[in-house]
């Protein structure tokens, strides 16, 4: 079963002014447009071109506009942005405003979808550059403008997003389907759910936010009943606009979505000095994020502020954490050569002889192919966790894992052992300083000690 893996790209609040954007326009007879995307971490990355230029991007239901973080020098040249003007922006974290620059005037295409006249934010901060934490190449964020005049349907079971004009869209009826209606502040959807604390239940209004990966966020609120409990774990949350974010992770008792019930899901409680703008919002509790909304099949209506959802193949995969206790990140390439036997029949001037049918002469020759594998490196190691308690440092790198080297493994693939059962052996060897060491542990369960 596939583990679910963490990581939040917090990008939810932004006090940008603008102009509506131009509506899409879909060149083809069906007035519809079905895109292909990868689900990463819970995130939702597809192609989209800029001027022309070739990029990928997270969808992210949570902010407004649209921002580029990750331009290489070349990728900004050829995207050739014009009427550009220096701006400061506020987001997530402790930290102050960043500048940032806002251009007009682009041409956002995603297939047959063209976009014109769209407003986007270019921020030259490397630390906000997630491709390292994902193991796949993302530009940028494209928010609500984007599709906000256009029916918006995600398909998390199938992986597609289908863009459809509203004259064209033709509703179906569908008896499993919940409609379920949006509310909007600055362009952001927000629904009212419930949630089970304490064996109460509480409604809370949450911010749909697709660019965070984590299953669910709450504000902390003891008034409202909104508490975490003694089974947490302090963490790393992820990076905002304005800083990191730190916080708690732990779990609920149950998750409402009209009838939809979830057990059991894992929360994050943010610390407030990092989400003082957000909880200015009025009524706003906190946010859904991508490790729940991928249990649904949903269909945006912005016009007719309505979110039509139904439960697919993820709906009943558990909630887990990372039981070891560090986080990977692709650390560019190394060259790795491999040895394959080739077996020509005839002659060589070398390799080893033998007799095939017929006396046949093989020739086995050794030949050699030099590729390039990715290299992973340790950077969050969570204190007192079993991957620091065995001894590993931030800065290693990995060779292997379970005796298998580490290359032949997505970025996903290495994290998802980490998510496996209480009590599995994980054995790694590492790089740390030129020198290759070995270490061993066991996957513990993270709530194992209550805080008091």
């Amino acid at each position: 079963m596939k583990k679910a893996i963490y990581i939040v790209i917090i990008f939810i609040f932004f006090n940008i002014s603008g102009l509506a954007q131009s509506p899409g326009l879909i060149q083809n007879r069906k007035h519809s447009e079905k895109v292909s995307f990868q689900l990463i971490n819970d995130l939702i990355i597809f192609p989209m071109q800029v001027n022309g230029v070739p990029l990928s991007f997270i969808l992210d239901t949570g902010v407004r506009k649209s921002i580029v973080f990750n331009f290489t020098d070349e990728e900004e040249e050829a995207a050739n942005l014009k009427e550009v003007e220096r701006i400061y922006l506020r987001g997530l974290g402790a930290g102050n405003s960043v500048e940032a620059y806002k251009s007009f005037n682009n041409v956002f295409k995603i297939g047959d979808l063209v976009n014109p006249n769209q407003d986007l934010h270019v921020i030259h901060n490397s630390n906000l550059d997630f491709t390292p934490r994902l193991g796949v190449a993302v530009h940028g964020i494209i928010g609500s403008d984007l599709f906000k005049d256009l029916i918006v349907e995600i398909n998390y079971s199938r992986k597609y997003l289908r863009f459809t004009e509203p004259e064209y869209y033709n509703k179906k009826l569908c008896k499993n389907c919940e409609s379920i209606p949006l509310e909007f502040h600055k362009d952001k959807p927000y629904i009212n759910a419930s949630v089970k604390i304490n064996n109460k239940i509480i409604p809370v209004k949450l911010l749909i936010d697709s660019g965070g990966s984590d299953a669910l966020w709450l504000f902390e609120n003891p008034q409202d009943g909104i508490v975490c409990n003694n089974a947490y774990f302090e963490d790393f949350l992820g990076f905002g606009l304005n800083g990191s974010v730190y916080g708690k992770r732990s779990k609920i008792e149950a998750f409402y979505i009209n009838k939809f019930e979830l057990k059991n899901p894992n929360v994050a409680f943010p610390e407030v000095s990092s989400v003082s703008a957000a909880i200015l919002i009025e009524g706003r509790n906190g946010s859904l994020a991508g490790n729940i909304l991928k249990r649904f099949n949903m269909i945006f209506d912005y016009n007719n502020e309505e979110l039509i959802i139904k439960k697919n193949s993820n709906f009943k995969a558990r909630f887990q954490y990372n039981k070891s206790g560090l986080e990977l990140a692709h650390d560019g390439f190394h060259l790795v050569r491999t040895l394959e036997n080739i077996v020509p029949i005839g002659q060589s001037d070398n390799g080893s002889e033998g007799l095939g049918v017929n006396n046949t002469k093989v020739i086995i020759n050794p030949w050699y192919k030099v590729t390039l594998r990715p290299i992973y490196k340790i950077v969050e190691l969570r204190e007192g966790s079993p991957a620091e308690m065995a001894g590993l440092e931030i800065g290693d790198i990995l060779v292997k894992l379970n005796g298998k080297e580490t290359y032949r493994f997505t970025l996903q693939e290495l994290m998802a052992k980490f998510f496996d059962e209480v009590g599995t052996t994980i054995k790694l060897q590492v790089i740390r300083r030129g020198r290759e060491i070995n270490f061993k542990f066991k996957l513990e369960d993270v709530f194992k000690t209550k805080k008091p």
